[in-house]
């Protein structure tokens, strides 16, 4: 069978000096972890999920009265996922891979397992998602991707394959990321057909732009991804010709 998607195996990545847009853009991506976990995860730990249902929290009406099993993992998703957004800048840093490697190692294996237990609880409540059938199969698509691009990267290292160590992480963390993005596009979409000067009513403007978000939120960040992985002389993907 034709493979669709071929590996570019490109010349062994070279370390690059840490520049300033490269330090701009890694301390937007921990600020911004950081305010999502603060702003949008925690406040499910503070409250049962009806008291957050009457302050119509997040998602919290719509798994208000979900089964039992539907909802604790939506606990496991979110704790899962916020553990894997604080730890996955770390593994970006390059003072702490080269000067504290057993850190390092320790930090990956924690942000490996908050994909693992976020990944699988995402697939247990993509099915109830608000955003209907595009839900289901949006944020669907996100779990098993983001639980094959951590498996990969786990075996890659496994076997000593650092630069597909690094690629995978890379394309990892883009889906973990978006957590973030997703609540970045929501007031873009929100607050388009005002700039486009078309009628506006807050719900109906919700509902379009959450029925965007469960493909929105992800498919530019392995864009951006492979991107980065492809200037960084890291194994990367390609179509064929």
């Amino acid at each position: 069978m034709t493979r669709l998607i071929e590996p570019v195996r490109t010349a062994p990545a070279v370390a690059r000096s840490g520049g300033v847009r490269s330090r701009v853009g890694w301390t937007f991506v921990l600020l911004t972890a950081v305010a999502i976990v603060a702003f949008s995860a925690v406040p499910y730990f503070s409250a049962s999920l009806a008291e957050l249902a009457e302050r119509e929290v997040g998602l919290a009406p719509t798994y208000a009265q979900a089964h039992p099993l539907v909802q604790g993992a939506l606990y496991a998703h979110i704790a899962g996922g916020a553990v894997a957004l604080l730890a996955g800048p770390l593994q970006f840093w390059r003072g702490l891979r080269a000067r504290l490697p057993r850190l390092h190692r320790w930090t990956g294996r924690v942000y490996l397992v908050g994909v693992g237990i976020g990944g699988v609880a995402g697939l247990v409540i993509a099915p109830s998602s608000p955003a209907g059938y595009v839900g289901l199969f949006g944020f669907g698509a996100l779990g098993v991707l983001w639980l094959i691009t951590g498996w990969r990267a786990y075996r890659a290292i496994r076997r000593g394959d650092v630069p597909s160590h690094r690629a995978w992480m890379i394309r990892n963390y883009a889906l973990t990321y978006a957590a973030v993005t997703l609540r970045l596009w929501l007031p873009v979409l929100l607050l388009a057909p005002l700039a486009l000067g078309l009628p506006w009513e807050f719900d109906a403007a919700f509902a379009d732009a959450y029925a965007a978000v469960p493909f929105l939120s992800w498919l530019p960040n392995l864009v951006v991804a492979e991107w980065l992985i492809r200037r960084r002389g890291l194994p990367s993907y390609r179509l064929p010709a």
